[in-house]
């Protein structure tokens, strides 16, 4: 099957799913990462792993009430940031 085939059939399925008509025959789920728990590690204030993070301190509270979750980018951040926490100190360097 081409790209095309399976972009075409994964289309098809989306509308079948919107519409009703079928089920998601897989789902994929990513872990959240537990943004206060991470900062903990580090020893850092909200406002420290804001500028980190490119982002402002309302929205590091927002992410540690579980108020919003981190996406994107962000998300994949945090988990580099989880695995490593080395890298929040090259994160906070630039």
């Amino acid at each position: 099957m081409s790209i095309f085939d399976e972009l075409q059939s994964s289309l098809q399925e989306a509308i079948e799913i919107k519409q009703g008509k079928a089920q998601a025959s897989r789902i994929t789920r990513h872990e959240v990462a537990d943004v206060k728990a991470i900062r903990a590690k580090l020893h850092v204030s909200q406002a420290e792993f804001a500028e980190a993070m490119g982002t402002s301190v309302d929205t590091i509270k927002s992410w540690e009430t579980k108020r919003r979750n981190p996406t994107g980018l962000a998300a994949k951040v945090l988990a580099t940031i989880q695995d490593n926490p080395a890298f929040f100190n090259e994160l906070a360097s630039h």
